[in-house]
This record gives C-alpha cells, structure tokens and sequence, in this order.
C-alpha cells in the first residue's frame, strides 16, 4: 500500500523572439511532500506453520529535478507542441525504503501534443503523447523498460469562467524490465486513469489566474499501483 502528498512547483521562461515560427519555453520543476509504504506478507511452511509480518517506512523531503523545454505553435483553433524533458535523480531515495521520492535513476521523455479549442462555442480538447526511456538504477542494478503515456481531457465552457469535462491517461510498458536486479522478467506494466475535472479563471491582482481540479480512477493495471488519485 502506498500513498502520497505532493506538490510541484518550478519556474519557466518563454522566450520573446520565436523559434522556428513557434514558441520556445524552458522549465525545471521541482517536487516537495510526503510518501508513506507499507507490506504486510504471511509465509505458509510446509507443516502449516505461518509467519507474518508487516513494514512501514514514512518521509518527508524533497524529490528529482524535472526539466523540459518545449516548442508551441497556434493556428486558430489549433495548437501543436512538442517537449523533450527528463529527471535528474536528486531527491530522497534509498533502495532499501518502502517510501521514496526520488526515482533513483535518471530518465528522458519526448513527446507532443494538440488541442483544440473554439472559444465561440466553449469546446476544448486536448491529448499528449510522450514516450520514456530509463537510465540503470545503479543502487539496484534494474532498468525499466520503455514506456507510452498518453493524457486527454474533454471540456465545455460553461460560463466564461468556468470550464467542466472529462480526463484520462493510460500507461503502457512497451519494453521489458531488465539487469541483474530485475529478478521477476520483463515485469511490463499498464494502468489506465479517467474521471471528472473543473477549471476555474479567477482575477489575482490585476491578472488572469487560472485554477483546475481533478480526480481520477484507476483501473486495468498489471504490475502497478491502482486506486484513486485528486490533483488540484
């Protein structure tokens, strides 16, 4: 059982002049909060003699680094973008710890993206199609494979205001898992997310800010946490 209390936060600068007729920006997100994980496992012997046991580890500290630099571009209704971004293994992790908020190994992810949105009828949707390549854990020796992520959301204004929709995300390992410390195979994994969400534009000091709040469900996973997760 695993559960976790986020926040992110980082700077991003957007470039003035255009790049390639589009819209350069760079980022580096950052990650704070808290993770528990906890096992609970019973061992049958042969004679019918059962031991059990059960381990918690709990912490609060800081996580990876995330850079990204991304490239947009606006055709009316449409809205193209491009990103390459990464982790640089900085955060709190120990391989021998259930709770961890660093990955403990370095990753790069490429991807793109689209969105449409007709401002006169309030229609907005968009999608995100990334792939991740993993470095080595070298605490552990295990790799992971490469893996497709795909996130989507539906939304109708409601108001000027005021946006409501649906959102998802699926997740699927397409290679298998693999060094010295991968003693289960290729280990692939899957998951996929959907639920409701809300965004809000609100007035903060003479500008525009923007709220949006969302939960999803968890379901159809192989290999890989489920269950419910909110992010505000």
């Amino acid at each position: 059982k695993a559960h976790a209390d986020l926040i992110l936060f980082g700077p991003t600068y957007i470039f003035a002049a255009p790049v390639l007729d589009g819209q350069l920006s760079i980022s580096v997100l950052a990650v704070a909060g808290n993770s528990q994980g906890s096992i609970s496992a019973s061992l049958t012997g042969p004679r019918g003699n059962t031991i059990s046991g059960k381990r918690t580890d709990d912490i609060t500290s800081f996580g990876d680094l995330y850079p990204t630099i991304s490239l947009k571009w606006n055709r009316g209704r449409h809205n193209f973008m491009t990103y390459l971004a990464g982790n640089i293994p900085v955060g709190a992790y120990k391989s021998t710890r259930l709770a961890n908020l660093g990955l403990g190994h370095a990753s790069i992810d490429l991807g793109g993206g689209y969105t449409y949105f007709d401002p006169e009828k309030g229609h907005e949707a968009s999608g995100v199609l990334g792939f991740t390549y993993n470095f080595k854990n070298p605490d552990t020796n295990y790799r992971n494979g490469v893996d497709m992520h795909f996130d989507w959301a539906f939304s109708q204004f409601v108001s000027k205001t005021v946006h409501l929709g649906l959102a998802g995300y699926a997740y699927q390992q397409l290679s298998g898992d693999s060094g010295s410390g991968a003693t289960l195979g290729s280990f692939k994994s899957r998951v996929f997310g959907i639920g409701p969400q809300l965004g809000v534009i609100v007035p903060i000091a003479g500008r525009q800010g923007y709220f949006n709040m969302r939960a999803y469900k968890e379901f159809g996973a192989k290999n890989r946490a489920e269950g419910w997760n909110a992010w505000l």
